[in-house]
Order: C-alpha cells, then structure tokens, then sequence
C-alpha cells in the first residue's frame, strides 16, 4: 500500500447488522464499528429489510470507524466490500428509490412458484443455464414477485433496476466520506475537517439514496 495510504477498509452488511473494519499494512484491525437493524417478518416465512436502513447502518459505522481513530478518508488505500449475496432490492433508477423492501435471502415467500416451475420440467434448463437449482433462496423468484405484485404494468417497472444496491452507494468513494442528514436513522456527528453536500442523483448502479450526502473535503464539490 501506499505510505499516505495506510488502511484497507471493509464493508461488512450482513443480515442482522452492518460493520465497518479498518485494517493496517500488518493486516491488523485497527478500527471497528457495528450497528443492527430491524428484520421485519410481514407473514409466515417473510423475511425483509428497509433498505433505507441497510444504507444509514452502513454509513454510520463507515463514519465511526474513521473517527474512532481520527483516520481521514485518503488514508484509505482500498475498500472491500461483503454482503447478503441472494437478499433483493429493486429499485427505480431515476429516483434511486427502492420499490419495495429488501427481500432477504432467508425468505420463502415464492417457495410455491419455485414448485411449479419444478412441475413444469424447466428444472434442468435452468441448472444448465445457470449452474443452480430452483429454491425461493435464490434472487430471480424474488424479482419476480417485486415486479408483478408491487409495480406491475407500471412506469416503475419498466424503469426498475437490479443489483448491488449497496454498493452503489460507494462508486463515488475515494478521498470521500459518507456523512448524512439528520433523520430518525442518522446519529453520526460532523468531522471538523470535512463538510457536507449532497450529490447529483446518478442513474442506475450508481443511484444514491434521497436521503445520504457525502462529506468532501472542504473547497471539493461532490459530481
């Protein structure tokens, strides 16, 4: 690494918290922030997330790893990111709004589609295709059920994307830290060094969140 780049960061989103961990040259952990979030159960077998949350979690503990050892967001050298895997977002690329909650990877809701595709034969087609087996575990039933049950015939739809949500959030990461705005999810407080703008919205992958804004150094203006 770098010698003005001393740390890796990792973005740790798992299914019940987010962490941030900050790591030096030896490999050592140097920092370390968690938050939980709320898991909400609709119906028997429903499993989801606010999306919202998943990112305001993220966030914060990305600001507090920082702080907690007064390290500055170009003393970053790399990040790296882990998440859900199978757990869902669809979201509208013109708004960067999620359509609906996070589906999660644990939820069975489309169970009974997955059965009926296995009756239809098409099992080993899409194992060819695709290298798995049909289980509601995996993203594409839950696609499905966000399309037509919640947007279905809608501009929404047609607009829709699918991806690593999350990690869109941090394209525009560098020498930038994540700052938000007060609201009922944001608890993080200001650097001395830094300030707060908000971004232009971006389209697809790139999609920020209404409600997130980065800290830039001051005299930088986030594109």
């Amino acid at each position: 690494m770098p010698v003005d780049k001393p740390y890796i960061l990792a973005l740790d989103q798992g299914t019940t918290s987010s962490r941030a961990l900050i790591f030096n040259q030896k490999g050592e952990i140097v920092s370390l922030a968690q938050k939980e979030f709320t898991q909400y159960f609709p119906q028997q077998g429903w499993v989801e997330h606010d999306p919202e949350e998943i990112w305001s979690s993220q966030s914060t503990v990305l600001v507090e790893a920082l702080l907690q050892k007064s390290i500055r967001p170009d003393q970053i050298a790399a990040i790296g990111i882990t998440n859900q895997r199978e757990t869902t977002i669809v979201w509208d690329r013109k708004t960067g709004k999620a359509l609906y909650n996070a589906i999660v990877w644990q939820d069975r809701r489309t169970a009974a589609y997955c059965d009926a595709l296995k009756e239809k034969g098409v099992a080993n087609q899409i194992a060819e295709k695709t290298g798995l087996v049909i289980d509601a575990y995996f993203s594409a039933t839950k696609i499905r059920w966000i399309l037509d049950q919640v947007r279905r015939g809608s501009a929404a739809r047609r607009s829709g994307r699918i991806g690593f949500w999350n990690s869109g959030q941090l394209v525009d990461l560098e020498v930038d830290c994540w700052k938000k705005p007060p609201n009922r999810h944001h608890e993080c407080q200001p650097h001395a060094d830094f300030q707060y703008s908000y971004p232009t919205m971006g389209s697809g992958a790139a999609g920020l969140v209404q409600h997130s804004c980065f800290y830039a150094p001051r005299g930088k203006k986030l594109q």
